[in-house]
């Protein structure tokens, strides 16, 4: 029983699952530094130890004259072994006695005397010299990690970004994944939907021919038959998701008064519904069958947010290289949190609804048209902005 509340707490709670991801995605990093900077110690302190080593060999064979042969050549070979720490071997006077692993810097190094300051100074920061003690006198070795201890410093962040960029490129891909499968579904039901309602719309259409010889008012007539040619026309708009629609060049001011007109007469008459566009044509490539679409989509969710009775303005203008739509409604706005989701396929507020308007009009203004659809703005006392940009091909637009 509690296994399975668990798991429909965290189901249901999409917060809850971000946090539990990015917790253990948090977790997996420090541990992951934690070790690998953990190995560098050891390693530095491994050749903290065989520094010192070779300083013993070095005052072993300086103040001892009674040692064995084969004790001064396992000391002078102790002393050699250091075939990875960069070294530098001086006396009191700071004369150079000998120098280790220094690479391309060895020549200069023996001709440059700042450079040879400026070096000891660095590794000393590093590491302090460490002094031999001799009967002649005293040498300070200076030395500073090896090569693959100074890389593998670095191994942690790399390691890092590896990580970063392999979950990336998994969460990108498993995205555009399901993108795409949803994509697909969407498409599919689509085009069912409108092949299910093609054959009863041809149907209405015969009756509605037959009705004419009726003597039936024309106007009712004349409002079926533009409605029933509006039912037909979804059903194309339906069958065309999924496929890259003809874009031809259009008025856009043109395609938004036709669908202004055909819902003044359709909305409730406690919304005053007003349009406003510019004296000149607004051109741009479209598909006036589905960009009307998008706008309907906008308008009739405007009414139903304001139940019916408020302001709505669609507007069409230029703003530099675009052509803009701008619908904007006096109702109760959308709460800042919600305005990126409200174009997520099935995410609705409606107790009645799939979800669909707002991401179809999305898909058709961002990928169809590589337009820009987005709220512009959104407040309880101001209501709601959408914008919708498409790039305008009038010369003389400013």
């Amino acid at each position: 029983m509690s296994i399975r509340f668990t798991n429909r707490i965290f189901l249901r709670n999409r917060s809850l699952n971000k946090w539990l991801g990015f917790s253990v995605a948090l977790a997996i990093l420090i541990l992951t530094i934690l070790a690998s900077n953990s190995m560098v110690q050891k390693l530095k302190q491994e050749e903290q130890k065989k520094m010192e080593i070779i300083v013993q060999a070095l005052e072993l064979q300086g103040n001892s004259f009674d040692i064995s042969d084969d004790t001064r050549a396992l000391t002078l070979k102790i002393s050699e072994n250091n075939m990875s720490m960069p070294m530098i071997l001086t006396d009191e006077d700071g004369v150079i006695l000998d120098i280790r692993n220094m690479g391309h810097e060895h020549d200069k190094l023996l001709n440059d005397t700042s450079f040879l300051k400026k070096r000891l100074n660095e590794m000393a920061v590093q590491h302090t010299p460490i002094e031999v003690e001799l009967p002649f006198g005293t040498q300070k070795i200076y030395y500073e990690n090896s090569s693959l201890l100074s890389q593998l410093r670095y191994y942690p962040v790399v390691l890092v970004l590896i990580i970063l960029a392999f979950t990336f490129f998994f969460i990108w891909y498993f995205k555009t994944l399901n993108d795409s499968q949803k994509s697909f579904l969407w498409a599919g039901m689509a085009k069912e939907t409108a092949h299910q309602i093609g054959t009863p719309l041809s149907s209405l259409l015969g009756w509605i021919e037959l009705l004419k010889l009726e003597e039936i008012d024309p106007s009712i007539m004349n409002e079926m038959e533009t409605d029933v040619k509006r039912l037909n026309q979804i059903a194309e708009r339906f069958s065309k998701i999924g496929s890259v629609p003809e874009l031809k060049k259009y008025d856009l001011a043109e395609i938004c008064a036709h669908t202004y007109d055909y819902l003044k007469s359709r909305i409730s008459t406690g919304v005053d519904f007003k349009y406003k566009s510019p004296k000149t044509p607004v051109m741009v490539e479209c598909n006036p069958e589905l960009l009307s679409w998008v706008l309907e989509n906008l308008v009739r969710n405007a009414v139903d947010a304001m139940q019916n009775r408020g302001k709505i303005e669609l507007k069409t203008y230029y703003s530099g290289r675009f052509a803009v739509i701008s619908l904007r409604d006096d109702g109760p706005g959308i709460p800042a949190n919600l305005q990126n989701r409200i174009f997520e396929p099935g995410y609705t507020t409606k107790k009645r609804g799939w979800g669909l308007g707002l991401s179809l009009a999305k898909r058709i203004i961002n990928d169809y048209h590589n337009g820009k659809i987005y709220v512009a703005e959104s407040d309880k006392e101001l209501g709601t902005q959408f914008i919708i940009k498409l790039k305008s091909l009038n010369t003389n637009s400013n």
